[in-house]
């Protein structure tokens, strides 16, 4: 996720039909009503990044009754939020095929060692 104000990240995380984003969004709606004059801080947040880690897999085979078994999966993840103080910043302008093209050259010459075998 791009950064964005948290009045924008809360509204996006609302949509999402998933267990973690609904357990984020009402862990960020705690912390901002807990804090005194909630609406002014609320503004004043930004969340400056957002991503999942990987957290526990566990796969089991269950057994029934008469030979039958079933694949059991419990998947659970980490899901982070870094909040900031402040105003987002700007929206960077996007780059242009030839900006792109000047980047990807120049990153070939970084790593071309010249004068070797």
């Amino acid at each position: 996720m791009h950064v964005t104000s948290i009045l924008q990240y809360f509204s996006s995380v609302k949509y999402p039909n998933k267990n973690v984003s609904a357990e984020c969004r009402e862990m960020g709606e705690e912390e901002q009503n807990s804090l005194p004059s909630a609406a002014a801080r609320r503004a004043s947040k930004t969340s400056t990044d957002s991503f999942s880690g990987k957290g526990h897999y566990l796969k089991r085979i269950r057994y029934h009754g008469r030979g039958m078994f079933g694949i059991m999966e419990k998947v659970r993840c980490h899901y982070f939020v870094k909040l900031v103080e402040g105003p987002p910043p700007p929206p960077e302008a996007p780059q242009t095929g030839f900006d792109q093209a000047k980047e990807y050259v120049q990153q070939l010459r970084n790593r071309t060692i010249i004068h070797t075998l």
